[in-house]
């Protein structure tokens, strides 16, 4: 059986679709990884965040990409919501090209709103975890038997629906004995005029520097209205605890993905949720990178409530070099309106607390802050600027328009209170050069005097507010802003957020390696006193009895 799985997002850098590919391929030998995507890293566009959107995607890409695929007997695209038209541009030109194609659409946007992508040209959407789900519609397929009750999918034949239940999410035990997700071999990119063409490190490099993404655990104790997550908690509650395979595991996956690419020299962690995994968890992962690993990595997705000091040490010492943590905002009414319990007495300690590190140890944490909300006032405007003018540096800022995921909490409370969601930007990298929206950009690049922030927040206004734009001043902050950034990354030798072949060069001429024998080192953390009282860490998920997998292993812990 053919099986062409294909991936619509910003470069190829996803996870989640990685995971599947790799099980696809495990299941079915004569599977294909495909890659297509709109965006092009780096440059002046990004800037001034204008990135490509799927919208760019013409006609002739459209026909050219669904040529590419007629031949298989199984399509399964994997998209987000920013490429759900795109995608289904796509399967609607597939299906015109071969009638004998069976087309599943799967990812986040099918889970999210299942009810717009069943309506795609497509035989069946995932709604739910792909590989034990895939797994069985593939058996159903190739042997003839009836499919339309699995789980995890809803199904489309003559014109009826078919919406089934859910399984149950994997655990952490299921979890081990998954391939290493798809990386660096057989994989297939798409380029305009050319069709699918192999990935090469060149096509790695313009994405992912020299870093690698990866995710050790999946879910979050949070339940933010603007975030997708909260589909995934209504679905299945569980969705709430962490679940991960073995340290053990996610340090063989990275040993794996530098065996193909040895100039790899970062890993970035996207968790939703790393820092909420309990400390003995963490301090054994610790030992296992600080002597099998030794590269620096990135934790994403930290937030504030679980930021402690001895979380910190300990990973500081196994080599992790950056944190990006969720702010949003400084408003308490905002923050209630996020259903985000991370009031700015947390946030303030959180940073306090990461301070210490950079710059010596670490580059300067990178704060996410959500502008453009048609709901805040001035004062909870101003309320953002004044919690990041007094939080400890250093820091930087990652800065995004609001955009309301469809089917989500934050979607219908909008809907609610009579917001027009076609007024609220598309594309969350295009932040209007409004006077508050640049305040920010100098806020991370400098702390004024007292007296002259005072001055400069006078003119800060509400987003629907009526008031000048400033492009130009904008685009000059921008500038100033990335060039910090590329300046603080370079101070540590770390090019996983400079995308093209630089840091390939400093790589290959041992510049990279130079420079990490000589830069400062943590010394290792006493082990803590007893857990206080006080620690909450987002408990586990228990494991469940464990389904057959009709899969042989691979590698140590796979």
């Amino acid at each position: 059986m053919k099986i062409r799985m294909v991936c619509l997002e910003d470069g190829i850098m996803s996870c989640g679709f990685r995971k599947i590919a790799a099980f696809t391929e495990r299941l079915n030998p004569d599977t294909r990884s495909y890659f297509v995507s709109t965006n092009h890293f780096g440059g002046l566009k990004f800037i001034r965040g204008s990135l490509g959107s799927a919208a760019d995607f013409d006609d002739a890409a459209v026909d050219e990409v669904a040529r590419g695929l007629v031949d298989a007997d199984v399509v399964g695209f994997s998209s987000m919501t920013g490429y759900a038209e795109m995608t289904r541009a796509i399967a609607r030109r597939v299906r015109e090209l071969s009638k004998s194609t069976y087309i599943v659409w799967g990812g986040i946007h099918p889970i999210i709103h299942p009810e717009d992508a069943v309506l795609a040209d497509v035989d069946a959407i995932c709604t739910g975890e792909g590989e034990f789900a895939f797994e069985e519609l593939l058996d159903c397929l190739k042997s003839g038997k009836d499919f339309t009750k699995l789980r995890n999918f809803w199904f489309k034949q003559n014109g009826k629906i078919t919406q089934n239940a859910f399984l149950p999410l994997m655990s952490g035990e299921e979890m081990e004995r998954l391939p290493f997700p798809k990386y660096g071999e057989r994989e297939w990119i798409y380029k305009k005029g050319h069709g699918f063409v192999p990935a090469t490190v060149s096509d790695y490099l313009q994405t992912n520097g020299l870093g690698y993404n990866a995710i050790w655990s999946i879910g979050c104790p949070l339940h933010c209205t603007y975030c997708g997550n909260t589909k995934f908690i209504a679905n299945d509650r569980n969705y709430k605890k962490l679940r991960h395979p073995s340290a053990r595991y996610c340090v063989e996956e990275i040993k794996s993905a530098l065996a193909k690419h040895p100039h790899l020299s970062q890993v970035s962690f996207h968790d939703d949720s790393f820092m909420a995994i309990p400390y003995k968890e963490l301090a054994h992962f610790a030992e296992l990178w600080h002597r099998d690993v030794k590269l620096p990595f990135a934790v994403y997705g930290v937030i504030p409530n679980y930021v402690k000091p001895e979380k910190l040490e300990v990973l500081t010492w196994a080599g992790m070099n950056r944190i990006r943590m969720g702010i949003q905002t400084g408003s308490e009414r905002i923050l209630d309106f996020y259903k985000r319990p991370t009031p700015p007495k947390k946030i303030r300690e959180a940073a306090a607390a990461l301070a210490p590190f950079a710059p010596k140890y670490h580059i300067p944490p990178a704060y996410d802050i959500i502008t453009d909300n048609p709901i805040e006032t001035r004062e909870d405007v101003v309320a953002t600027l004044e919690l990041l003018y007094e939080l400890a540096r250093p820091f930087t800022l990652n800065v995004f328009s609001l955009k309301v995921i469809p089917n989500t909490a934050m979607d219908r409370m909008m809907k609610e209170q009579g917001i027009d969601l076609d007024e609220i930007s598309a594309n969350y990298r295009n932040i209007p050069p409004k006077w508050a929206n640049m305040m920010l950009y100098l806020i991370a690049i400098w702390r004024p005097p007292r007296w002259l922030f005072e001055r400069l927040l006078e003119r800060a206004r509400a987003t629907t507010a009526p008031q000048p734009e400033y492009p130009r001043l904008n685009e000059l902050l921008r500038i100033a802003y990335f060039a910090k950034r590329a300046q603080d990354h370079l101070r540590h030798m770390d090019f996983s957020t400079i995308q093209g072949p630089a840091g390939y060069v400093a790589w290959r001429s041992g510049l990279i390696a130079a420079w990490r024998k000589f830069a400062p080192k943590y010394p290792r953390p006493e082990p803590p006193a007893p857990a206080r009282p006080t620690e909450t860490a987002a408990p586990a998920a228990q494991a469940q009895p464990s389904r057959r997998l009709n899969v042989v292993a691979s590698g140590d812990a796979p």
